[in-house]
């Protein structure tokens, strides 16, 4: 999640300079062949294509705002993580009737399935989203994309780690446990059978909550209105220059009497330039379909787990905390 108010031109260079630099050379190329050689027969009138970027404006507009309910829709989701994350620690604090030892592993076993959750929603899917080269090396150089599942072994006993290597879902075997640990307490009346009901409420809306975060990542965002957005710009990005050729041709020149010379540098400066307003807005939407994969719009889980990681361990009258997550080149992740 990008953090400073304005975006960095370093940022918005690295997204955008490979479109720059092609519409750039596309409509120099088609508006030195109108002027230069003569190819006048290339213009097409303007009224179709603004038709046409009409259309394409509200088609972006309603992928732009159907992919920001999904970024906004997954952290709620997180929200609600935090939120049960304390109610969790508060339970195990208040309900379990044994010595501190057995409440801090329940707290860090929760501990260790935010970070399992976490892991597993930040892999990578057959539709995830590819970037330019410079923006990929921008997060490698975090490291926060397809992390390593390591880390949980300072949450959980050696013998508990070592049973979850090999599981396909961890952060599902991990809520499961807790749920057999809570048993053994029953049995050993360590708490009540109301308290276990409380407990175990608890552990359903973890799972409720873990299902709304797969159903996110395992759903794409539906690719009738990914692909044809994209498609429908491309289009519109590359007829625009022909239709520019006659408004500067005719209309411009007439109101403003400017020189034939100053015509060419002003068609290309205002078809790059809507070109790449219209491509942005469209890469904007794409940025924000999948809001768990580590990138500068998603949810910022790893700044998220360590808040809840802050306030259990505090709860636990530990002094030994980590610090907050920092923002990387203003992205929060």
């Amino acid at each position: 999640m990008y953090v400073k108010r304005n975006i960095s031109w370093g940022i918005i260079i690295r997204y955008a300079w490979k479109n720059l630099l092609f519409f750039s050379i596309y409509g120099a190329a088609i508006f030195s062949a109108y002027h230069f050689l003569g190819w006048t027969h290339i213009s097409i009138p303007f009224q179709p294509l603004s038709v046409i970027g009409i259309a394409v404006a509200f088609y972006i507009g309603f992928k732009n705002s159907q992919s920001y309910d999904r970024f906004w829709e997954g952290r709620k989701i997180w929200g609600g993580i935090v939120n049960y994350s304390r109610t969790w620690a508060n339970n195990v604090l208040s309900f379990v009737d044994d010595h501190h030892e057995t409440k801090r592993i329940l707290i860090y076993r929760h501990l260790a399935w935010i970070n399992a959750l976490r892991i597993q929603l930040r892999q990578p899917t057959s539709f995830s989203i590819k970037e330019n080269r410079a923006v990929e090396r921008l997060f490698d150089r975090h490291g926060e994309r397809n992390p390593v599942c390591a880390g949980l072994d300072s949450f959980l006993s050696p013998e508990e780690d070592a049973e979850l290597e090999n599981r396909k879902n961890v952060a599902t075997h991990i809520v499961k446990n807790q749920g057999l640990h809570l048993k053994q307490l029953l049995k050993e009346d360590k708490i009540t059978e109301f308290d276990k009901q409380v407990f175990h409420n608890v552990l359903e809306e973890l799972y409720n909550l873990q299902g709304k975060c797969e159903r996110i990542k395992n759903t794409p965002f539906p690719r009738q209105y990914a692909y044809f957005s994209t498609v429908f710009t491309w289009i519109f990005t590359l007829l625009l220059p022909f239709g520019l050729l006659s408004v500067f041709e005719t209309q411009l020149l007439e109101i403003t009497e400017t020189t034939q010379w100053w015509l060419l540098p002003l068609m290309i400066f205002f078809s790059v330039l809507i070109s790449w307003i219209f491509t942005t807005m469209e890469k904007v939407g794409s940025n924000s379909e999948d809001p768990f994969e580590g990138r500068i719009n998603d949810v910022p889980m790893t700044a998220l787990c360590r808040t809840i990681e802050i306030d259990l361990r505090d709860m636990l009258d530990e002094k030994d905390l980590p610090p907050k997550v920092k923002a990387q080149d203003n992205i929060l992740y």
